[in-house]
């Protein structure tokens, strides 16, 4: 049985549509992210999911039970906010306890709750303070407390991390993913960063001007993805897409770029089919998939690469990674490789392209070809 079901889902404010038909199934235990640019409706799904917003037609079904008009206080979720929305004059305690105290759960019961769910997020010398004497992190770990205690069929994160530094969003982010692993509720969890969407879940769901654009494991999504918009979406730095023709060398078809020398980069075996030659494709390429400036590394790959030429334009050394901004048929294009392979500033270098990585789009529909 889905832990959580949305049929054909629908919101409108006045005229405006701002969610499109929306089909999504989580099953019990599962992580699923949200993830999109801001306004692409992912917080208003969130919302209707917990009772927050309206439903203006399709279902809602939490364990095959229908909550479209439910109160929020009878869905049996709990959400965790960006604002962490903590009681400023109530002890960790008494915040954690606060639901449990309306529903009138005797008091050895929610000591013995707290106690566990404390010891979970080792918040337990945490319990006496109040919230103005915490750390950012130590609030969101309130935060998701107050949350476990109800023990809900569903958890709802909205954008939990947003407000914590680079440093410490990692380690919540594994925080998150550990208690996930520890309590095995149904989540759902709404970001805009797509790394910690990558990291987090066991499905993502993209969206797009209201629009559910994939909904599959990150895997396939960022291997498969079903259009341009989440092939760029999805990846950091962003996949690159360069101007392409289809065309034919000794039988074999393969990719021309716009502005290049005519070459033919021949596609792998069975990736061909259905093209012609003469057809406009756009050319998709993770910068991670050119291959460091050496011709034996692209001849030890075997047949599936092939050697482009690339000027260098600008270096950024990251510390792990050293990205390159070159030029490739005279249009622009992200390159990453290790940075004792990073050439000069100003130099030629040739490129191994893995063939069976790239990605092709129909440039009037920008669907994967």
């Amino acid at each position: 049985m889905s832990s959580l079901l949305i049929k054909d889902l629908r919101k409108s404010y006045g005229g405006v549509e701002v969610l499109k038909n929306i089909n999504l199934e989580a099953e019990s235990g599962e992580f699923v992210a949200l993830v999109g640019p801001s306004g692409c409706g992912k917080s208003t799904l969130l919302s209707m999911i917990a009772g927050l917003e309206s439903v203006t037609s399709g279902e809602i079904r939490i364990e095959d039970r229908l909550v479209n008009d439910e109160a929020p206080k009878d869905r049996d979720i709990a959400m965790v906010f960006q604002s962490y929305a903590l009681y400023p004059t109530m002890t960790v305690r008494e915040n954690m306890s606060f639901g449990m105290e309306s529903r009138r759960i005797p008091k050895a019961e929610q000591a013995e709750t707290i106690a566990r769910v404390a010891a979970l997020l080792q918040i337990e010398p945490l319990l006496n303070r109040k919230p103005s004497q915490l750390s950012g992190g130590q609030r969101q770990r309130v935060a998701m407390g107050r949350a476990l205690v109800r023990d809900p069929k569903l958890i709802l994160f909205d954008e939990p991390l947003s407000n914590l530094d680079a440093k410490l969003r990692i380690e919540m982010r594994t925080e998150i993913k550990k208690l996930h692993q520890s309590v095995g509720k149904t989540t759902v969890y709404v970001t805009h960063d797509q790394i910690e969407a990558m990291t987090l879940a066991s499905r993502i769901a993209v969206m797009y001007k209201g629009v559910l654009q994939q909904y599959d494991t990150p895997k396939t999504i960022y291997e498969q993805p079903v259009n341009k918009f989440v092939a760029g979406f999805m990846g950091s730095p962003n996949m690159n897409f360069l101007s392409a023709t289809i065309g034919e060398s000794d039988g074999a078809r393969g990719v021309v770029l716009d502005g290049g020398d005519g070459a033919v980069l021949p596609l792998p075996e069975g990736r061909a089919g259905g093209l012609r030659p003469g057809q406009k494709v756009i050319f998709g390429v993770r910068p991670e998939h050119f291959s460091a400036p050496q011709e034996q590394r692209a001849e030890r790959r075997g047949e599936r690469s092939v050697i482009v030429s690339a000027m260098v334009d600008l270096i950024e050394p990251t510390g792990s990674e050293t990205i390159l901004m070159t030029r490739i048929a005279g249009q622009t294009a992200v390159v990453s490789c290790e940075p004792d392979d990073a050439p000069a500033e100003g130099a030629v270098i040739g490129l191994a392209v893995d063939m069976n990585k790239v990605c092709l789009f129909d440039p009037a529909t920008e669907l994967r070809l």
